[in-house]
């Protein structure tokens, strides 16, 4: 049965793929994935921060890239398949990065720690971090305001270790 997020009465029907699983909705064309997201289909993982595209507390994949879900409407995502930090885990196993962040502590009041994974899950697949400072580089639009960044760069290296795409000597 199809989600209906309306403003005024005129809805979109989409369909999308999330969190590995079929959806037809029907939202306003004013409403954005994040809203969508949060009030319409209660996944509240992902976090609203600044709704300006500048802290990446929103990111979740579309189609395997990373996304602020704050600057992207809804109606947009049609025959898109979405990923949010409730979606990682696998068959009840956490996603590698979600383990590396608890075994490195790498939240602290953990707002910004969907947006993080997220964020970070896609650097791993991209492939383009070699280095802690471009593990850095390429997270520079997830903010923490705690300032759990060696934490998070040392989850996002392990797992980068972990399947042979970085090398912890050259780092060290």
């Amino acid at each position: 049965m199809p989600v209906h997020a309306i403003v005024g009465t005129q809805t979109v029907p989409i369909d999308i793929t999330l969190n590995g699983e079929s959806r037809s909705l029907d939202v306003s064309p004013a409403t954005t994935l994040l809203d969508l997201l949060r009030h319409d289909l209660a996944l509240t993982g992902t976090k609203k921060g600044c709704d300006h595209g500048q802290c990446g507390a929103c990111t979740v994949l579309i189609d395997g890239h990373r996304i602020n879900s704050c600057l992207q409407l809804a109606v947009m995502q049609d025959g898109k398949e979405i990923t949010t930090i409730e979606g990682l885990a696998r068959d009840g196993a956490l996603h590698p990065l979600q383990s590396a962040f608890i075994e490195r502590d790498a939240f602290q009041c953990g707002y910004c720690t969907p947006g993080q994974i997220c964020s970070g899950v896609a650097l791993i697949e991209e492939g383009h971090a070699k280095s802690r400072e471009e593990i850095r580089e390429h997270m520079s639009g997830n903010i923490c305001r705690c300032g759990a960044y060696p934490n998070i760069v040392d989850a996002i290296e392990d797992v980068l270790v972990q399947r042979g795409q970085f090398m912890k000597e050259a780092a060290e």
